[in-house]
């Protein structure tokens, strides 16, 4: 019993960053503004968790998402209001799509050296998923159908740095959101509406 209270003491910020991300989630899936909220408090703790184990890039993507919860609840309830269904989606470019992926290159390499330099503990994964998550989480407030399989590469990346640094906790997480991914495009697919632009 004492082990588990002590486990629980030195562990307690990734196991609340667990539950949390599992609410956001679930509010994501279902396109319920909740889940700007929960963001805000997840992503809070979350930065603190990546700090404390040096992942700079993945602490500095978290405090990212505290900013784009305030500009995705306007810009969510502003769609709301212009299409009368469950799950409303606007149709991803080609333009988009390019700039996304040029963006993604040049910005991991670049990433990738100046995280060596400061000394983070997984510089290439970290570029990697801070690119991804910051393109996935645009695409999200623009609701393009896609950022689900742009979250997919990024939690499974993500996944796989985590274990690598025995962040367990988040390992489990990021599992998690990679499975609910594959959930969310489906649930999308199925229930979107694509606004008039």
């Amino acid at each position: 019993m004492e082990n588990v209270i002590q486990y629980l003491q030195v562990n307690w910020l990734e196991i609340f960053s667990f539950i949390t991300g599992v609410l956001f989630l679930i509010y994501e899936v279902r396109q319920k503004n909740m889940m700007w909220v929960i963001c805000i408090v997840a992503s809070s703790v979350c930065a603190v968790v990546f700090y404390r184990e040096s992942l700079y890039a993945s602490m500095c993507l978290n405090i990212y998402y505290v900013g784009t919860a305030v500009w995705g609840i306007f810009a969510w309830m502003r769609d709301a209001k212009k299409v009368k269904a469950e799950i409303h989606l606007r149709p991803l470019k080609l333009k988009v799509v390019i700039i996304s992926l040029v963006a993604f290159a040049l910005l991991s390499v670049a990433l990738m050296f100046l995280l060596r330099r400061i000394g983070d503990e997984s510089s290439v994964l970290d570029a990697m998923v801070f690119v991804l998550s910051i393109i996935a989480t645009i695409w999200l407030v623009k609701t393009y159908l896609q950022q689900w399989l742009v979250w997919i590469a990024a939690d499974v990346l993500s996944t796989v740095m985590c274990f690598t640094q025995d962040m367990y906790w988040m390992a489990l997480l990021y599992a998690f959101y990679s499975l609910s991914a594959i959930y969310g495009y489906w649930h999308w697919k199925r229930r979107g509406v694509y606004l008039n632009n």
